[in-house]
């Protein structure tokens, strides 16, 4: 339940003029494009890391994760700064270079040869701040046949086998409705820099942290990648019934469809009472989940033949009543219109200065006595430039003049 901004066990404090958030007393520089790298780098935004923002002197005005003031860009780059430095410049580079002396963290998703380009790898920085913790997520990995390789989520969803078991079977590879390999992606980039931190006050050292949009994918394959490691079974599109527990799907209602979940044989018998079937208790080939796998397309009809009698309101009410997990299915709308996702806050309100007020998709993350508020909107791209490079050391005059050269 997200904190009452009045609950006296917050954490938040005033400390120096700053509200102290988990991650203050970090800072990072974001090198990010696109959704992988923002994803992971909103993690720590939002959980209070100084975020630097650096881009290109001028982006048009135009990201692969589209135009600044629309929905994408503003939801992934909130609670940062943003500073335009052009790291193809040696004042730009020398200015990076001197915001590296004092970061935490660095966090990048170019491919490899771009970073070295730029003499921004881990082997330039490391070499400035042996303490920095350096995060990159690439598309198939830093080395290997497909190092060099660009990568994208939806290449991802193919190579990592997600869309040869997403969809109705026979229906061909389908790709999944978000861009999940490049949101995993960020989330375990996330962890892995939380984790070289944690190790860095005990040992005093930076690590490059890695992962790829490929490995990501990989690694959500979870037990449908372990059925193939261990049993050699290749697993097959099952639409939208569980794979291997039976029943669990999409059953009719008269006025749409409910997700039902009556896997395990406690709740198969459940089931079997409520909807008022009790005879199919009794027949010996379903009382086990082998024998209810084998007779999926019999058993999923026979309830359907059931539910669809009734609206979905009664089935969820009478499910929830006997203990068997269901839910319905709704459209986006719906989902933040829902009592319970406006209970846990998923949409969270901010002012910006152009687009007004805007609500944003919140932190799914709950930690006592700290608010998930969005604190600042996603800033323009110069906003912080004067009073980052200020902070490390450079005049006015040295800006202006850095401004002229077009390093800023």
């Amino acid at each position: 339940m997200p904190d009452s901004p009045t609950d006296p066990k917050r954490a938040e404090q005033q400390l120096g003029g700053e509200t102290h958030m988990p991650l203050s007393r970090i800072t990072v520089l974001d090198l990010t494009l696109a959704r992988a790298g923002p994803t992971a780098v909103r993690h720590l935004a939002d959980w209070g890391a100084k975020v630097i923002r650096i881009e290109p002197p001028d982006t048009g005005g135009e990201e692969i994760s589209g135009a600044r003031h629309g929905f994408d860009f503003q939801n992934l780059h909130r609670n940062k700064r943003a500073i335009r430095l052009n790291l193809k410049s040696p004042e730009g580079h020398a200015a990076f270079m001197r915001l590296v002396e004092k970061a935490d963290v660095i966090v990048e998703n170019m491919r490899a040869a771009v970073k070295h380009r730029l003499h921004v790898a881990w082997e330039d920085v490391q070499k400035v701040n042996p303490r920095i913790v350096y995060g990159s997520i690439s598309g198939f990995g830093q080395t290997g046949p497909y190092g060099p390789r660009a990568g994208v989520d939806q290449i991802a969803q193919g190579m990592g086998g997600l869309m040869s078991i997403t969809g109705l079977p026979g229906q061909g590879p389908v790709r999944v409705g978000i861009p999940i390999a490049d949101l995993t992606a960020g989330n375990l980039l996330a962890l892995g820099i939380m984790t070289a931190l944690f190790d860095r006050e005990v040992t005093g050292v930076g690590r490059w942290v890695q992962t790829s949009l490929l490995e990501s994918q990989v690694f959500m394959l979870d037990f449908q990648a372990t059925r193939w490691l261990m049993a050699k079974e290749v697993a097959p599109q099952a639409g939208n019934d569980h794979p291997t527990g039976i029943p669990t799907g999409v059953f009719p209602t008269s006025d749409g469809h409910i997700n039902i979940a009556a896997s395990s044989a406690r709740l198969w018998e459940r089931l079997c009472d409520t909807i008022g079937k009790p005879e199919w208790k009794q027949n010996e080939k379903w009382k086990t989940q082998k024998g209810r796998g084998a007779d999926r397309k019999e058993i999923n009809a026979a309830i359907g033949e059931v539910t669809k009698h009734k609206p979905a309101a009664h089935w969820i009410e009478l499910f929830e009543g006997a203990g068997i997990p269901c839910g319905p299915i709704y459209t986006i709308d719906q989902v933040f219109a829902d009592p319970q996702v406006k209970h846990l806050g998923m949409a969270r309100p901010v002012k910006h200065p152009k687009l007004g007020d805007i609500e944003l998709v919140s932190s799914a993350i709950n930690i006592s006595g700290y608010s998930r508020d969005v604190r600042t909107p996603t800033p323009e791209a110069d906003a912080d430039t004067a009073d980052v490079l200020r902070s490390v050391g450079y005049s006015d005059a040295e800006i202006a003049d850095m401004r002229a050269k077009g390093a800023i």
